[in-house]
């Protein structure tokens, strides 16, 4: 029997996971190291300058372009992992309650109201909820976090029925196992390579979401230490000093790539791995079989 070729997969993902790694680790670095590193402010100077001790010239503003891209990465990083454990949070409990249950009372009540929010647009949705209240960093999180819940929860509904229909989870259930062991001990973990792929697009669109807000103003002030509001409030200046744009645009950018990249590796790693099971399969089939021409 000649078996599976996985040679180039295996040696594909350390490459696609170092690539990852080098891409992430400077915006990375700069948002969790960089307020520590940035010192106290200097004083301001004329606008869109470049030169007298400024490595990357001035802002609108003109505050140091090298100081505020140390101190913006922070709120950016922070929010988005924030708004994405929180939906998942949710979306995780009412998925697999919904997947798992025979009540069809009880899936209706768990997904039709995720349904209407789901209908409205992620980015409106946010702005309409700006115009009530004026949401900081915390509101920002849970508003994101709230716009991302449908689409997960109907993910994790998806994959978890697909995992509940299988003979292990009627077994279980005759066996008389808890709902945490049939839903968490064999449906979860049946649906992690789905979850871990969903989590690599998840965190990059909400990274894009949260910077989308920042930019319009919603959560931040308008003068604050944030990568996306440097690209807001400086693009008027593009053409005069680009690096208050070009800087904090690249480094939104290298953590969403990265992040992809990193989610890649890992999910080539484990189709690396996965290859074995087949021959397994294959013994449990021919096993009946053998037994019959005995008989």
């Amino acid at each position: 029997m000649r078996k599976p070729h996985t040679g180039g997969v295996r040696k594909a993902a350390p490459g696609r996971f170092v690539l990852g790694t080098a891409v992430i680790a400077v915006p990375l670095l700069l948002a969790l190291l960089g307020p520590l590193c940035a010192g106290e402010p200097g004083p301001r100077t004329v606008s869109f300058t470049h030169g007298d001790g400024h490595w990357l010239g001035t802002d609108f503003v003109g505050r140091d372009v090298w100081q505020q891209v140390l101190h913006g990465g922070r709120p950016v990083v922070v929010t988005a992992l924030a708004a994405t454990a929180l939906a998942y949070l949710v979306a995780l409990p009412v998925g697999l309650a919904a997947a798992l249950t025979h009540r069809r009372w009880l899936e209706e009540l768990l997904m039709r109201p995720l349904d209407v929010l789901l209908a409205v647009p992620s980015l409106l949705l946010i702005l309409l909820a700006a115009t009530v209240f004026a949401p900081g960093a915390t509101g920002l999180a849970l508003l994101v976090a709230l716009v991302n819940v449908p689409d997960a929860a109907r993910l994790v509904r998806a994959a978890g029925t697909e995992a509940a229909a299988r003979p292990a989870v009627e077994a279980l259930r005759m066996q008389g196992e808890t709902w945490w062991r049939i839903g968490v001990g064999y449906v979860g973990r049946s649906m992690l390579r789905t979850l871990a792929a969903d989590a690599g697009t998840r965190l990059t669109g909400v990274l894009y979401l949260v910077a989308t807000a920042a930019f319009l103003g919603v959560g931040v002030a308008p003068d604050a230490a944030d990568w996306a509001v440097m690209v807001d409030r400086n693009r008027t200046g593009l053409f005069v000093q680009p690096w208050a744009v070009v800087v904090p645009a690249l480094l939104i950018v290298a953590l969403t790539t990265g992040t992809n990249l990193l989610f890649d590796a890992a999910l080539a790693g484990g189709r690396g791995r996965g290859p074995a099971r087949p021959a397994t399969t294959g013994a449990v089939r021919t096993a009946p079989a053998a037994s019959e021409v005995r008989t």
